[in-house]
């Protein structure tokens, strides 16, 4: 099944004292993984698709599991498959991975929302197109 990966160097800023990630800080990774997929994946702009066409993509649910710890220094490979296309949102695995071990795994629904009403907008014919060839 089609993914989009994305490796990862896990820096100071990432980290609490001990050197390990601070949970909220994949959260922060996570939509870092969605831009970039829209960007490199989709060829998607978000610039463009936040700044002129005032529709933003924020995340409306998330579910996740911190399997093992993540250190600074560490390269992690985020993986990002689409499990569901609605008709104004989509949910996506998520898994992060150091070599082998599974650290950390995830399911986003992302949301194509208005930046104007705030209300959520219909996912493009073009666009759908797009994220259905990353679906499972």
């Amino acid at each position: 099944m089609p993914t989009f990966e994305s490796d990862k160097l896990i820096r100071f800023h990432h980290c609490d004292p001990a050197g390990i990630i601070f949970y909220p800080q994949y959260f922060i990774l996570f939509n870092e993984l969605v831009e970039d997929w829209f960007t490199q994946g989709l060829n998607v702009s978000v610039v463009e698709q936040v700044i002129n066409q005032r529709v933003g993509i924020p995340m409306g649910r998330v579910e996740c599991d911190f399997l093992l710890p993540s250190r600074i220094g560490d390269i992690l490979r985020f993986a990002l498959q689409v499990v569901r296309i609605g008709r104004s949102s989509m949910t996506l695995r998520i898994e992060c991975r150091a070599g082998d071990e599974l650290r950390v795994k995830a399911q986003l629904t992302v949301v194509f929302a208005s930046l104007t009403t705030m209300r959520s907008v219909p996912i493009s014919a073009d666009l759908r197109q797009r994220i259905e060839q990353f679906l499972e």
